[in-house]
């Protein structure tokens, strides 16, 4: 069986997660990047008969809402699909249900989701090293379950949690900033899955069109993007008493 991965990982912990969970149900997947903000999305079409698995990151409870964009111009066209919710080890709140709806929306049948932790994207000591071995374990045990649903042909929808209306989205006013060892070669730029930076002048950022979702940073060559030490160090305060105890992967099938 063919599987299609559409992944919105600005910086590597949701695609760890996916790979983890998609190389345990085929030799053969594909990917398809939804950090990519010149793709041709609707050019993106799948038989009825693959299989997918979509997975975004939660920010602040929520789907980022460029992922939510580019999937929408997807074709499902029924195909069933696998949820999967990535998160910094607080909590994955209404991400999951918003996903829920726009991969139907999009004309998939959902058929299994997973909530998984992965390192912090912002506070990186947060579930550092996750998906570690014991994640691992829980994916492939997961993916033969996965197996055996489609083997005997269930295609019935799991209860998916999260509220609707989802919560109000917010953003962090987390901004990277380049120090004085940026060169302007413009990769981060280039990387932005939002073109929050400006490609003529690096320096520059749209703070209005940033998600802070990190990836400048993890893309510099020369680490010369940063955030704020003290916004760093007042998120570390804030996430410290929820995001300290270990949360296990959630699975729904």
């Amino acid at each position: 069986m063919k599987i299609t991965q559409l992944l919105f990982s600005p910086t590597g912990g949701t695609q760890k997660a996916a790979d983890l969970l998609a190389h345990a149900l085929s030799d053969s997947v594909q990917t398809v990047d939804l950090c990519d903000s010149q793709a041709h999305f609707s050019e993106v079409s799948l038989a009825s008969d693959d299989l997918a698995l979509i997975a975004v990151p939660s920010y602040g409870g929520r789907v980022p809402a460029a992922a939510i964009q580019r999937l929408a111009a997807v074709h499902g066209n029924g195909a069933p699909a696998i949820l999967m919710v990535v998160y910094g080890n607080r909590a994955f709140e209404d991400t999951m249900v918003e996903l829920e709806d726009a991969t139907k929306q999009a004309g998939f049948r959902i058929v299994a989701g997973v909530a998984a932790v992965a390192e912090h994207s912002i506070v990186r000591e947060f579930a550092a090293g996750r998906p570690d071995a014991q994640d691992q374990a829980q994916l492939i045990a997961f993916a033969a379950r996965i197996q055996e649903k489609l083997a005997a042909g269930h295609l019935t929808e799991p209860a998916i949690p999260g509220n609707r209306p989802y919560k109000k989205a917010g953003g962090t006013g987390m901004v990277p900033k380049p120090t004085k060892d940026c060169d302007s070669c413009g990769l981060c730029a280039k990387s932005c899955p939002v073109q929050a930076i400006d490609p003529n002048d690096p320096h520059k950022v749209d703070q209005h069109l940033c998600i802070s979702c990190m990836r400048c940073i993890s893309v510099c060559p020369r680490h010369a993007r940063k955030l704020n030490p003290l916004m760093l160090t007042a998120a570390h305060a804030m996430l410290k008493k929820v995001c300290s105890d270990r949360k296990e992967n959630q699975l729904f099938l």
